[in-house]
């Protein structure tokens, strides 16, 4: 039996799974089969098949989104170079930690990137080392100010609403750990999490079971923490997966402007669309940024002319993405404490 391409558009069935890991990363085979109506054995031998080739990762993200929106301590980069120079400095900012996301744009000599940086600072990639390099002719950088929608709460559309409810782990509440120094579980709290964190960054589907010999802590307790962790929204999964697997081969970067008394409006109403994964007011003149899939360019037209009316933006430039490059769960910091 021939191997399937590794573009080639995933099953319904396989699409509708990788939703269902969209909502709960940790999701057992047991629980998706019962909410999507399948058989268990069937569900269980699919996202098998799924992670075995890499098709589909699931991770941790670093920390969920504020509910205020917060900010996420990282620009966004607009890098063009020289022709033939493209994939060198792909290359140099593929190798660098600080730099979770870089795409490669149509227009064959554009770069878009995320830098991790501390709000305010003189980010030496963007003043010195990045102007001083030679391939490199223009450098754009535009600090997140606030964000609308991360990529890690994208939903692809397959599911019906049932089916979602039933595969939503519920509200964030807030953290209930006693004054106690050593937390709620008779383990420092702050060891205990980190622990389980660290051991599930390359794979977040890790059983209690195996993170239970890999951190050395009970598996009743560790448990009984991830538990918490879910609950309370301290551990956010995201699924890595290409787009064009889930019959979306079009990734579209908007760059909007919008006057002060449009942008929270227009911002929030793209983070609820479902083509939009990822919104977020900046700095600079292009104040709202945006990313969306869409199945075709169809699709992306009907989106610029149809769902884009009415939110008073004044200027719109769309650029589409030829390659997607590194991508990694992006890192927010959290509301400060009250």
């Amino acid at each position: 039996m021939a191997r399937e391409s590794t573009n080639s558009v995933l099953s319904p069935l396989d699409q509708r799974l990788v939703a269902a890991l969209q909502w709960d990363g940790r999701l057992t085979a047991e629980r998706a089969a019962q909410a999507l109506g399948l058989g268990a054995a069937t569900v269980r031998r699919r996202l098998h098949a799924l992670a075995a080739d890499g098709t589909v990762r699931v991770v941790v993200s670093p920390v969920a989104r504020p509910r205020n929106g917060g900010s996420a301590g990282a620009l966004f980069l607009r890098i063009r170079v020289l022709r033939g120079k493209l994939d060198t400095i792909v290359a140099a900012l593929a190798a660098r930690e600080d730099i979770p996301f870089i795409d490669v744009t149509t227009a064959g000599d554009e770069i878009f990137a995320v830098a991790r940086t501390e709000p305010g600072s003189s980010d030496p990639l963007v003043f010195r080392q990045l102007p001083s390099t030679q391939a490199v002719t223009s450098v754009e950088s535009a600090t997140i100010l606030h964000v609308f929608r991360l990529t890690s709460e994208w939903r692809h559309q397959v599911l019906t609403a049932p089916e979602r409810a039933a595969l939503r782990p519920g509200e964030p509440v807030a953290a209930t750990t006693a004054p106690d120094s050593r937390g709620p579980y008779g383990v420092d709290t702050d060891a205990l999490e980190q622990s389980l964190v660290e051991a599930l960054a390359p794979d977040a589907r890790l059983s209690a079971t195996a993170l239970a010999a890999r951190t050395g802590h009970p598996e009743s307790t560790v448990r009984r923490r991830l538990t918490h962790m879910v609950v309370q929204g301290r551990l956010v999964t995201q699924v890595l997966v290409d787009p064009r697997r889930l019959g979306l081969p079009i990734e579209a970067k908007l760059l909007l402007q919008v006057p002060p008394d449009h942008l929270a409006a227009a911002g929030q109403a793209l983070a609820d669309h479902p083509s939009v994964h990822g919104a977020f007011a900046t700095s600079g003149p292009s104040n709202l940024h945006a990313a969306a899939y869409f199945p075709d360019l169809t699709a992306l037209y009907g989106f610029l002319s149809r769902d884009l009316a009415g939110l008073g933006i004044t200027h719109v430039e769309t650029a589409i993405v030829s390659r997607a490059v590194k991508r990694a769960p992006m890192p927010v910091q959290p509301a400060p404490s009250r």
